[in-house]
C-alpha cells in the first residue's frame, strides 16, 4: 500500500478518545516531549518522533503548539502503516507527517475560538483549525487542549493528520 492509499484510507476515521486530565498534572514545567511521555498515551507518537530524530527540536525553547495523536489514533491507520513509517529508509516521510502536526508558536483555545482559520506547519503546509462547532484540525477532533508545557501548549486529537 503506499502513502496515497495511506491517506485516503485515513481522511475518514474519528473516534471519540476521553483523556484524564490527571495525565498531564504539572506538564507546564514540562517540555513538550517530557509531557507527552509522561501522559503514558503518546508512546506511538513518543516513539515516532525518536525514529525521526526531532526529539531535541521539540524539547527546544520553542515555542510551539503540537496536535499530538493518541495511540489509538494510531491505531486507526492501515496495519502495517506504523511499522513501515518507522523504518530508516522511510525517516524523510516520517518527518514530514510529525512536522505536520506542529505549529510554530504557542496557540491556545482561546485564540481561534470561533473561528475558522489556517495555520502554517513546521512542515511547510498549512492544517485548518476550524473552533466553530467544537473544534476540530483538519478531519480530526480536539479531544483535550490547552495542556501547557515550558516550551508551548499540545492540544490532544483523536485522528493522524496527513500532508497532501
Amino acid at each position: 500500500m503506499n502513502l496515497r492509499s495511506v491517506i485516503s484510507a485515513v481522511t475518514g476515521f474519528f473516534a471519540a478518545v476521553i483523556v484524564a486530565g490527571t495525565a498531564f498534572a504539572g506538564s507546564a514545567n514540562k517540555d513538550i516531549v517530557d509531557t507527552a511521555v509522561d501522559a503514558g498515551q503518546f508512546k506511538t507518537l513518543v516513539a515516532a518522533v525518536q525514529a525521526a530524530g526531532l526529539v531535541d527540536a521539540l524539547k527546544s525553547d520553542g515555542p510551539f503548539t503540537l496536535f499530538a495523536p493518541t495511540d489509538e489514533a494510531f491505531a486507526k491507520l492501515p496495519e502495517g502503516t506504523v511499522e513501515a513509517l518507522l523504518l530508516p529508509e522511510n525517516k524523510d516521510q516520517l518527518i514530514a507527517i510529525l512536522t505536520y502536526h506542529v505549529v510554530p508558536g504557542k496557540v491556545m483555545s482561546t485564540d481561534v475560538a470561533g473561528q475558522k482559520v489556517n495555520a502554517e506547519t513546521v512542515q511547510g503546509s498549512e492544517l485548518t483549525i476550524d473552533a466553530m462547532k467544537g473544534v476540530k484540525v483538519n478531519e480530526a477532533s480536539v479531544i483535550a487542549a490547552d495542556v501547557e508545557a515550558s516550551n508551548g501548549v499540545i492540544h490532544v486529537i483523536d485522528t493522524v493528520v496527513l500532508p497532501q
